[in-house]
């Protein structure tokens, strides 16, 4: 993440970056009937690939073995929805993880993409 830039401004440069590929759309704040999961993410093909969570944390849609890799790195953990149930193929990463989210962020697109 950009130094300074709050996890809420570094999404936003990352939803820019990726709106430019063809089939990302971005899920809306105002058409949507209410805010909960994946309610402002970025979808492929209408698929949720990524998005900020309620608690500041970016969270993607990666192959199991590489969430269990990237936690086993130190750079994120199983996301929580809230109901106590870790989601296996969504890693959550910390705002202050050094972690680059775009990197990421594209490689989850990639993989959410392939599984058509």
């Amino acid at each position: 993440m950009s130094p300074g830039a709050t996890p809420e401004e570094h999404y936003e440069a990352i939803v820019r970056a990726l709106l430019r590929n063809p089939g990302v759309t971005r899920g809306s704040k105002e058409t949507s009937s209410k805010r909960g999961f994946g309610s402002d993410a970025l979808r492929t093909d209408n698929r949720i690939f990524a998005m900020l969570s309620s608690k500041r944390r970016f969270v993607v849609k990666l192959p199991r073995r590489r969430v269990d890799a990237l936690i086993a790195s130190g750079a994120g953990e199983r996301f929580d929805p809230g109901h106590g149930r870790l989601m296996k193929e969504w890693l959550a990463v910390n705002p202050t993880s050094k972690q680059e989210w775009l990197p990421l962020a594209r490689e989850a697109m990639q993989f959410v993409a392939s599984r058509r």
